[in-house]
C-alpha cells in the first residue's frame, strides 16, 4: 500500500464543514490535478464554475433540493460539460451528438474526481451534488451558461467537521467480470445486503433499517429528472 491507495481506499462524502477556508494556492494545485486528469481525443471540453457568493451559493443550495453543505463548505465548484468554446474555434463545428453528450461526462467526472482526491490526500473532504440537475434550467441561468453547456454536478469541499464509516461497495465478485458479463449470485447479493443493513444500523449518523436492494427498488420505481431530455436538447446536446 502506499499514500495514494489508502487516501482512495478511505474515501467517505464529507457533508458537514469546518469554517476553515483553503488556501488559494492548495485550490490552484487541485484545480490542477483534475486539468491532468485524461480527456477523450483530447477535446478537453470541461469547464469549472467556481461559486463563492452566499447569494448565490444559497440559490444553488436551493436549487439541489435544499442541500445546506453547498453553503457552508468552503468552496463549491460545479462541472460543466463545454463544447461552447469548441464552437468559438470552429463556428461549423459538428454538435449536438449523443456521443459528445457522453464524451463530456465521463471527462468531467474523471477531472472531478482527480480533483477531489488531490483534496483528500491533504486533509481535505467533500462530496458531489448531482442534486444540481433538479433544476439545470435555474442553474444554467444563474452562472450565465451559453448554449452548448451544460451544468451535469456540483463539488463542496472544505475542511472536514465529521469522521463518517466508510460506506461498503459491492463486492469485487458482483461488479468485475470475467470475459464475460455474468448473472448476478443471489447468495452474494443477500451478502452484501446484510453487509449495508449492519452498517446503516450501527453507523454513527443517520442510522435506518434499509437494504442495497431495498434502495434500489425505491430509487428505481420512480421517474429520474424526465425533464432532463429536452434540456439537453435545448443546449445542443443529444439532438442527434
Amino acid at each position: 500500500m502506499n499514500s495514494t491507495i489508502n487516501t482512495l481506499l478511505s474515501h467517505r462524502s464529507i457533508r458537514s464543514f469546518t469554517e476553515q477556508p483553503i488556501d488559494s494556492s492548495l485550490l490552484d494545485t487541485i484545480l490542477d490535478c483534475g486539468l491532468a486528469a485524461s480527456s477523450s481525443s483530447f477535446i478537453q471540453c470541461v469547464s469549472v464554475v467556481r461559486v463563492s457568493t452566499a447569494e448565490n451559493r444559497a440559490k444553488l443550495a436551493e436549487y439541489a433540493g435544499g442541500q445546506p453543505y453547498v453553503e457552508s463548505c468552503a468552496e463549491f465548484l460545479v462541472f460543466c460539460a463545454d463544447y461552447n468554446r469548441h464552437q468559438q474555434i470552429h463556428p461549423e463545428a459538428q454538435l449536438g451528438f449523443t456521443e459528445q453528450t457522453l464524451i463530456g461526462s465521463i471527462d468531467a467526472a474523471m477531472m472531478a474526481q482527480n480533483c477531489l482526491t488531490a483534496a483528500e490526500s491533504v486533509g481535505l473532504g467533500g462530496v458531489y451534488i448531482g442534486g444540481l440537475r433538479n433544476n439545470p434550467q435555474k442553474v444554467t441561468e444563474l452562472l450565465a451558461l451559453p448554449k452548448h453547456v451544460i451544468p451535469l454536478f456540483g463539488l463542496c469541499l472544505g475542511y472536514p467537521n465529521q469522521n463518517p464509516e466508510t460506506k461498503p461497495r459491492l463486492p469485487k465478485s458482483i461488479v468485475v467480470h470475467q470475459e464475460q458479463y455474468q448473472p448476478i449470485s443471489l447468495d452474494e447479493l443477500a451478502q452484501y445486503d446484510a453487509h449495508i443493513q449492519d452498517y446503516y444500523a450501527t453507523r454513527t449518523d443517520n442510522k435506518k433499517a434499509v437494504s442495497w436492494s431495498t434502495q434500489i427498488t425505491q430509487t428505481l420505481s420512480k421517474e429520474a429528472r424526465p425533464f432532463m431530455h429536452d434540456f439537453l436538447q435545448k443546449q445542443g446536446f443529444n439532438t442527434k
